[in-house]
């Protein structure tokens, strides 16, 4: 969405930035009451951290189900309110927004499991140890189990960005992005359709040219040339 990021309240007169506190309440004052005093911008992003903190606390009183749905819902209300346009400007597909994806979708998983096995909840626990900084196992670490929810969170990543990535686009004319986009949606679908039941090196490769996408288009030429790569490393893998 279009925003007036610069604000001024009309009845302190204090200045801020909406950008930085996603709210149209004045910071001092907490009046409702202002204006935006500059031109719209496109912004999608919002003010959020991830914090895992309170859901780590629980693993020694609570069981994997209940830790896992914890996670799931932190996780959920984290990526509900990021997005990758701040103040007109395209931001990459950051580690953070992947790894809570991820156990969003790995939680939610697991909470709905009767029996989840010792390889998943190893899995999800060290994937909790690290998320909301961005850190995640290793794919080849990625348990049999949890293939499906591993790959469905990938195409979820990959797919909230390219949404910011064609707004982008559309004010920023760019054919050859456009084109990469176009392969990578085409690949994200294919895993939509198979439900996720891919290799998950693929997935992740599908993350990575995605990440790369943006990249290129913020002025990384060289970005161009790796999405292909990681792109083709897919459809090696699929011939």
């Amino acid at each position: 969405m279009k925003v007036r990021g610069e604000r001024e309240c009309q009845d302190c007169g204090t200045r801020w930035r909406y950008y930085e506190t996603g709210s149209i309440a004045c910071p001092d004052c907490g009046s409702i009451h202002s204006v935006g005093i500059d031109e719209h911008t496109e912004h999608t992003d919002a003010p959020a951290t991830l914090d895992l903190t309170p859901v780590r606390s629980r693993i020694d009183a609570d069981t994997t189900r209940e830790v896992a749905d914890a996670a799931a819902e932190r996780c959920r209300e984290y990526t509900r309110k990021r997005g990758f346009i701040d103040a007109g400007e395209l931001r990459p597909l950051d580690p953070t927004f992947v790894a809570a994806v991820e156990l969003q979708h790995v939680g939610a998983h697991l909470a709905r499991e009767l029996r989840s096995g010792d390889p998943a909840e190893r899995y999800f626990y060290e994937l909790l140890g690290g998320a909301d900084d961005g850190d995640r196992p290793a794919v080849d670490e990625v348990p049999s189990a949890l293939r499906v929810p591993y790959g469905l969170a990938m195409a979820a990543a990959v797919d909230s960005y390219q949404r910011d990535v064609r707004t982008y686009l559309d004010a920023n004319s760019e054919p050859t992005a456009r084109q990469l986009s176009g392969r990578i949606r085409d690949h994200r679908k294919r895993v939509e359709a198979l439900d996720g039941d891919v290799d998950p090196a693929d997935a992740n490769r599908l993350v990575h040219a995605a990440r790369d996408l943006g990249s290129y288009i913020t002025g990384d030429e060289s970005a161009f040339v790796r999405a292909e790569n990681w792109l083709t490393g897919i459809e090696d893998d699929t011939v």
